[in-house]
């Protein structure tokens, strides 16, 4: 198959993309300015994307490389005070500017700061996917950036193409876009060695890739090939394909659905089945939700587990861990993750899901545990 079609299919099957942007791309490195023309043409690919029924998340950085010129600061000082200075200033113009030429195609855009250890902390994990997963719902196109004015070690090293990959995992996407200085993977640094070899494709990553990545990249963007590889060993083992291409063109997205050379990371599972793997097989359970015939009959079809359904809470556990599902004999189902603690569990169990806000006080989720965050046993599968 050509690289035109190549790139296109799996572009146009992707149902909900991640797109990574550098600051190198559109922050003019002379005077520190942002060059707007190549964002038009960015978030019209944005648009194209969207109008197709796909969700998009982007990852921006930028937000020091902007306000370091705004502030006299020098783009690569090391001093970490300075960086989170110019990451204040520069976030509101970054922000701005998404959200005005995101306006200009009737998108509503929506700023989301993180950093690494929100992706970790499950607390903070669980809102910020509930938040994002809302604004997509809404139609928006949330522009997540790290929290430069906080973060410390995310500013030091530059890892937002890592953060990009957590995001991809977070929300279960199917496809990582990388838009970078360069066109790809290669053998070597294309910029020191002429005889380096692209490589288009790669299924499995070694320790001669990582060898091959060298060290980082340039002055505006603190990250390089390596920190790339990490964030595609997160993105395969969360079942989403990545894919790097270059980043310095008008209309990136569209150059790659025309076939512009760049490096496929393919995963060998879909994100819903590594998301069930890693339920089913990772997660140390902390309780479990005992179900009536009813719910046993509902969740064999492929429903979600709702708070009627449920005949007793047993275990100390938090919103968002993995809990055991089992029949009136105490045979297993599955496992999932619980969407409230114990003890609102126990309180809302065998009710009704519009009974939830008289019961808690507040309208949470429907489900105890939704479709998409259990894991049934193979055995319970079309029985």
């Amino acid at each position: 198959m050509d690289s035109h079609r190549q790139n296109a299919e799996r572009l146009a099957q992707a149902k909900r993309c991640v797109l990574k942007i550098g600051s190198t791309l559109f922050v003019d490195r002379a005077t520190g300015n942002l060059q707007r023309d190549w964002l038009e043409g960015v978030c019209a690919d944005v648009a194209f994307m969207r109008a197709r029924g796909q969700d998009v998340v982007i990852v921006s950085s930028g937000a020091i490389a902007l306000g370091a010129g705004s502030l006299g600061i020098d783009p690569l000082t090391h001093r970490l005070q300075e960086s989170q200075a110019a990451a204040a200033a520069g976030q509101i113009r970054l922000a701005h500017a998404y959200q005005e030429i995101l306006a200009a195609h009737g998108i509503a855009a929506a700023q989301v700061l993180l950093t690494l250890d929100d992706s970790e902390n499950r607390r903070r994990y669980l809102n910020a996917a509930n938040t994002l997963f809302t604004l997509l719902k809404r139609g928006a196109v949330p522009v997540v950036n790290e929290n430069d004015t906080v973060a410390t070690e995310e500013i030091r090293y530059g890892d937002n193409d890592r953060l990009a990959a957590r995001v991809a995992q977070m929300i279960s996407a199917d496809c990582l876009i990388v838009l970078s200085d360069v066109d790809g993977f290669y053998s070597a640094d294309p910029n020191v060695d002429p005889d380096a070899e692209h490589i288009e494709e790669i299924s499995a990553l070694t320790d001669a890739h990582l060898t091959m990545a060298g060290g980082t990249g340039s002055a505006y963007g603190s990250g390089g090939m390596r920190t790339k590889l990490d964030a595609a060993r997160i993105a395969m083992g969360a079942g989403c394909r990545m894919v790097i291409a270059s980043g310095h063109v008008p209309y990136p997205l569209k150059a790659l659905r025309q076939g512009a050379r760049a490096t496929w990371f393919l995963p060998g599972s879909t994100p819903r089945a590594s998301r069930k793997q890693w339920i089913a097989g990772t997660l140390k359970p902390r309780g479990t939700l005992t179900v009536d015939d009813g719910a046993r009959r509902a969740l064999r079809s492929g429903r979600s587990l709702l708070p009627a359904g449920v005949t007793a809470v047993d275990g100390h556990f938090e919103r968002g861990d993995a809990v055991r599902v089992v029949d009136r004999s105490g045979s297993e189902l599955g496992r999932g993750l619980v969407a409230y603690p114990a003890d609102e569990a126990r309180a809302i169990a065998g009710q009704r899901s519009d009974a939830i806000e008289d019961i808690l006080g507040y309208r949470g989720r429907d489900e105890l545990i939704h479709r998409d965050d259990l894991a049934l046993l193979i055995d319970e599968v079309g029985k």
